[in-house]
């Protein structure tokens, strides 16, 4: 079965994908047994998905979806219903598996685990599994070994369904290369376009149309609620400009921290690599090192060749042609035994020879820069940056209660906190409950400014977090009630409009009148355009005239097809020729569209199977759980 995974990665991926959210498994015994809390948000097949569970796996996709976004994302996007439906859509699609892979006895043996777990390379060392490697890794993602080790029993076991259903997506390859053939297919095609714009310009618009207009459609001139607000934002940048550090703690600092500002030592070698496998029999080995001996003799005895051997001798590709020169490189950057005879060797002299796992290596230092300590003057403002924003660190939480506290207590004005925290009151431009610009994109910050404590009794709104740890607290300042637009003010845009409309209408009765004529053999008295060429796999038109040009029968050329465009354009497409390429049986083309082909149709199968198993484990949902929760 993992030789199966193995085999079908691309597919499994492809499949896995489907469940919106990453899987975070809790292993088959949190899958069925109580939450800490008791408390549920849905059921499927009599077992409980807690509400811990939920929010434990909500908060995830949170921090993944604020990662992705670089920290700028709006909250109103991690809170709403659609991100709670979607991470609890997953979490059902994830316990429907696993009762069904449970009914199913689907086994993971701990040999299958163990090869599993030793393939990642992220516990690997040089190559090779590392134990310990492995236990810091697990523990630095705050989980034991035996918890990772359950969760990946259990993705292991999705995967083995995901992987039989991947097997079943199989195309013939007949198939896919009458597809290719299709999508190979060329039309070369003249157009005869019937513009919207130049047929509205000479249509008049009366004064009564425009009014009748004006008074059916009220709501489509009507201009949103406003307001301008002035505001504060209190940031980590705010407390940090008011954090002063003097050089006494500066220079403090860097004296207590010696190996901080230090340089390690680096040395520039060269070497010749006579290749050597690691499994070598004794004799090859006494051979290599025999012939490395020798070499030594003759570098020692006149170390100026060292360059003209190494270009002639050397086996590592890397350095051979700049005479076996490495450059400079510090300790943790070469293999273990290879580095260790660089750092104990002597500027200059020829070494013994030394074997690593890639040879045996005879090597010279040719330069060293010893270790150092940056000077003071050099790093004093680093320092002093940092010793700033450790301290604005610890001041911001109280100091962002302080901001909190003074824009609550002092509700009819912005001054109070803005003199106490060293603030500048700011001022923005018009902005609609549909947003504006930072940081009024906010949804709970335009909630709490068009809200009636602001508007109507002019108080300050409370201090809202937009993001990044940045609290901001707003107050109305002009506020201009939704209005209707006056019939002056918008009389342009009707005109327009109705033009625009009837424009539309006269291309369509001109444009299929002349089709008309056309499939009756008339000829067209327009001039068309220059003649193109279309492939069916490569879209060069829009969808719906595409759609109509390959649909169109071409057993008598010319033939002629109209198309209404979503611009309002009407369009007679005439297609002169046709071209259909045959693609040859064992064109590698045919492969990789059966391949795709296949994923598509193994991830339809496995959408339809997992709705099949929601409807026979009986999933309900409580509808509570997708409410997205208000802040106090």
């Amino acid at each position: 079965m993992f030789e199966a995974i193995r085999n079908n990665k691309r597919v499994a991926q492809l499949i896995l994908a489907i469940l919106i959210v990453p899987f975070a498994f809790f292993g088959m015994d949190a899958y069925f047994s109580d939450s800490p809390t008791g408390s549920e948000v849905a059921t499927v097949g009599g077992t409980a998905i807690s509400a811990y569970e939920f929010d434990q796996a909500l908060r995830e996709q949170q921090d993944r979806l604020r990662a992705n976004a670089g920290g700028q994302l709006d909250r109103a996007l991690l809170e709403s219903a659609e991100l709670r439906r979607a991470v609890l859509d997953n979490l059902v699609n994830q316990r429907v598996l696993a009762l069904y892979a449970a009914e199913n006895r689907f086994v993971v043996t701990p040999q299958q685990l163990q090869e599993t777990i030793t393939a990642v390379p992220a516990f690997q060392e040089e190559g090779r599994f590392s134990l310990q490697r492995y236990e810091a890794v697990v523990r630095a993602q705050g989980m034991t070994p035996a918890s990772f080790e359950a969760r990946l029993a259990q993705d292991v076991r999705v995967q083995q369904i995901v992987t039989a259903l991947g097997d079943a997506g199989l195309v013939p390859k007949a198939s896919a290369q009458r597809f290719m053939n299709a999508q190979l297919e060329e039309r070369k095609v003249r157009e005869l376009r019937f513009p919207v714009a130049r047929l509205a310009a000479d249509i008049a618009v009366a004064d009564e149309e425009v009014t009748a207009f004006y008074e059916a459609n009220p709501a489509r001139f009507e201009r949103p609620a406003r307001l301008q607000a002035e505001y504060l934002v209190f940031d980590r940048a705010a407390v940090e400009r008011r954090v002063e550090v003097g050089e006494d703690a500066v220079r403090a600092f860097y004296e207590g921290n010696p190996e901080r500002f230090g340089v390690a030592e680096e040395r520039q070698a060269r070497h010749i690599l006579l290749a050597l496998e690691s499994g070598a029999d004794e004799a090859t080995v006494e051979k290599v090192m025999g012939e490395a001996r020798a070499l030594v003799d003759t570098l020692r005895s006149d170390p100026s060749r060292f360059a003209d051997i190494a270009r002639d001798k050397s086996q590592d590709p890397g350095s051979a042609g700049r005479g076996g020169d490495l450059g400079f490189f510090g300790r943790g950057m070469m293999v273990g035994a290879f580095e260790d005879a660089v750092f104990a060797q002597e500027k200059g002299r020829i070494g013994d020879p030394v074997r690593s796992e890639f040879g045996v290596h005879i090597i010279q230092v040719t330069d060293i820069k010893p270790a150092a300590v940056k000077p003071f003057d050099e790093v004093r403002e680093e320092i002093r940056a940092e010793l700033r924003a450790q301290e604005a660190g610890r001041r911001f939480a109280e100091l962002a209660e302080q901001f909190a506290n003074t824009v609550y207590e002092q509700p009819d004005s912005l001054a109070p906190a803005a003199e106490a925290l060293g603030l500048e009151v700011r001022s923005s431009d018009w902005i609609s409950r549909s947003g504006g610009s930072e940081p009024f994109a906010n949804e709970r910050l335009l909630e709490a400014v068009f809200s009636d404590d602001a508007v109507k009794n002019g108080r300050n709104t409370e201090a809202i977090e937009v993001g990044n740890g940045t609290l901001v607290s707003a107050r109305v300042k002009v506020f201009e009630a939704a209005q209707r637009l006056p019939l002056d003010e918008v009389r342009a845009r009707i005109v327009d409009e109705l033009r625009r409309e009837r424009g539309q209408r006269l291309a369509a009765e001109q444009g299929a009148q002349t089709l008309a004529r056309l499939q009756q053999g008339e000829p067209a008295t327009a001039a068309w355009s220059e003649e193109r060429s279309l492939q069916r796999g490569a879209p060069g038109l829009p969808a719906a005239a595409m759609q109509a040009v390959f649909s169109a029968p071409s057993t008598a050329l010319p033939a002629h097809v109209g198309v209404s465009l979503a611009e309002g354009d009407y369009v007679i497409y005439r297609i002169e020729a046709v071209e259909r390429p045959q693609i040859a049986a064992d064109d590698p083309r045919i492969g990789a569209v059966a391949a795709q082909y296949g994923q598509l149709l193994a991830a339809r199968d496995f959408g339809a199977f997992l709705a099949s198993l929601r409807q026979r484990y009986e999933v309900e949902i409580k509808p509570a759980a997708l409410q997205p929760q208000q802040s106090q």
